[in-house]
């Protein structure tokens, strides 16, 4: 569970607005983005804690935009999302998406006093994919090195994978569908995530 929350407070700093997202590198992206966010949480976090559609919303609005959805979806899918007809592939993303909004409004409020440094970034001139590298300081455990996997499609740098400890997300995403695939089918996975988004009250 502490991973995933790792996971979590890691993917929700790469959020910025789409007019500057084609202006910055990726490293910048993430580097002004992270104050804008976690000032607005730390500021607000009683009251976002309190009203989780509103913490749903403020995840919504101010990340997603900049996460490849499309990408993420067939990589976590994997061989099973080319025989998906257009309609299951559309209720796919849907709830993975609502699964990752409720996730990350959570993580969000229990993570956001953490120190973080960036330590390193790996961007070839002229190339469509980089990664860039931040340290996330606990404070009462050892400093994780996170690393975002970005491609950059004719103007947006949008995130497709996180990696944190040397754990990709995406990875971690398709093993768990995976299994729940192979044992009881796509119909099956869809249904538990929509049951669960619906639970926690994410729609």
């Amino acid at each position: 569970m502490k991973l995933f929350l790792t996971f979590t407070i890691s993917l929700f700093l790469v959020s910025v607005s789409i007019a500057e997202n084609h202006l910055l590198a990726p490293e910048k992206i993430i580097q002004n983005t992270t104050g804008k966010v976690l000032d607005r949480v730390k500021r607000d976090k009683e009251v976002l804690r309190e009203n989780p559609g509103e913490m749903f919303r403020l995840v919504s609005d101010l990340i997603f935009p900049h996460f490849d959805f499309s990408v993420m979806s067939r990589f976590v899918m994997g061989s099973e999302w080319k025989s998906l007809p257009e309609d299951k592939r559309k209720a796919f993303v849907d709830q993975f998406r609502k699964l990752l909004v409720r996730t990350y409004a959570a993580a969000l409020l229990e993570f956001s006093d953490q120190e973080i440094e960036y330590v390193r970034s790996e961007i070839k001139a002229g190339a469509s994919t980089a990664k860039v590298f931040q340290e996330i300081k606990s404070k009462s455990g050892t400093p994780m090195i996170i690393s975002y996997r970005l491609h950059n499609r004719n103007t947006d740098w949008m995130v497709f994978d996180v990696t944190v400890s040397g754990v990709s997300l995406v990875k971690t995403y398709r093993a768990s569908f995976q299994s729940i695939i192979a044992s009881q089918g796509v119909d099956a996975l869809i249904v538990s995530l929509k049951e669960k988004n619906k639970k926690y009250g994410n729609l």
